[in-house]
């Protein structure tokens, strides 16, 4: 979800627009405008029908984000963090920052959004019928009633990661007590699922519907893709229950003085040693770190002039990992300050780094080694 357009917040949780929603959002106005409403209305003003098809993509994707906002105040009660809520190209997607604890919790959490679509659905209607003698405002609220039904009933489809596919893990889990393994088998279906989209998308291509058809077949590799990804997420969780930082890190950290020229340093310990990041200190005391990120930063033709102190990140602005935290709890503040390495620290003391790659080579040796 990178490339997105931070719009505000609603109850603390940003509220964010990916690069693609503008092309949904585009192709929802122009199809309503262009084509739904004047063979449903016909005789309205050329204004009108744009008016009116605009007014109505806007309502849509606002009723999108309710749905989204059911998952995520239910999320909060339940107290799982809600990092942010993005609308895109599929629709809208609440990012959450941890699983549910309980099975209890995902069911609610995930039968919150069709339950929310419901109810608009319901409210649409009812509105609809109280202004059944104006067309132009008949019209949107029928429509937003019809589409808030197939949204509620689309997503209760069992198949994973659709708010149903969360139902059907919730339920497994909660009979066979198992998150893994009620998370693969939800994840199998979802695949199930996603290849009968791709079938039927294809199906529709070559009948003569290829627009729709292509679309279906996009939803189907989307969801195919997310079940995918769910079970691998549930895996790795596994994986790393119970890991700590200190059984993890680097606990060789190369430091550097701090009036090092930033040229020498990338020739001799970047280059040539294959080093990402290090302490800098004068006196045996740690001043601050630096990274590639930082060097990166310096044009080439200046790091003959700079110093390292001049470059690096100050040890009061570092985010500092404690050697006893879980490794799963670290991963999560690391998306959070979109970071990919962390300095380690026991009782005040710097032990060693903390990296992606250092986990990924950590889970590397358990897979070669079976464990």
């Amino acid at each position: 979800m990178r490339g997105s357009l931070t719009l505000g917040k609603i109850l603390g949780i940003p509220i964010k627009l990916h690069s693609s929603w503008f092309l949904v959002a585009a192709l929802v106005t122009w199809s309503l405008a262009g084509s739904y409403f004047p063979q449903a209305y016909p005789g309205w003003t050329t204004t009108t029908y744009w008016i009116v098809g605009a007014a109505t993509a806007v309502l849509f994707f606002t009723s999108v984000l309710l749905h989204e906002l059911g998952h995520s105040i239910v999320a909060l009660r339940e107290k799982v963090p809600v990092r942010n809520i993005t609308l895109f190209i599929f629709g809208g997607v609440a990012q959450i920052g941890t699983e549910p604890r309980t099975a209890g919790g995902e069911f609610r959490i995930a039968i919150a959004g069709p339950l929310t679509s419901l109810l608009l659905a319901g409210l649409s209607s009812l509105l609809s019928l109280s202004v059944a003698s104006t067309a132009v405002m008949t019209a949107p609220l029928a429509y937003l009633a019809r589409i808030n039904l197939m949204l509620a009933l689309f997503n209760l489809i069992p198949g994973f990661p659709l708010d149903g596919g969360r139902v059907l893990r919730a339920i497994l889990w909660s009979l066979g007590g198992n998150f893994r393994t009620a998370t693969q088998w939800a994840s199998r279906v979802g695949r199930g699922v996603a290849f009968l989209f791709i079938l039927g998308g294809m199906s529709q291509m070559f009948l003569g519907g290829f627009l729709n058809g292509l679309w279906i077949v996009f939803i189907g590799w989307f969801i195919n893709n997310a079940a995918q990804s769910s079970y691998q997420q549930a895996v790795l969780r596994d994986m790393l229950t119970g890991l700590t930082v200190r059984d993890v890190m680097a606990q060789q950290c190369i430091t550097v003085p701090g009036d090092m020229r930033l040229d020498r340093l990338v020739a001799d310990q970047v280059l040539g040693g294959g080093q990402r990041c290090f302490f800098v200190a004068d006196g045996g005391k740690v001043e601050g770190l630096i990274t590639l990120q930082n060097i990166r930063a310096v044009p080439t033709g200046r790091r003959a002039q700079l110093a390292v102190s001049q470059v690096m990140t100050p040890v009061d602005a570092i985010f500092l990992a404690d050697s006893d935290e879980d490794v799963l709890t670290l991963l999560q503040k690391m998306d959070e300050a979109d970071v990919s390495q962390v300095p380690v620290t026991d009782n005040g003391n710097l032990l060693g780094m903390f990296t992606r790659g250092n986990l990924l080579q950590y889970l590397r040796l358990r897979s070669e080694l079976g464990v």
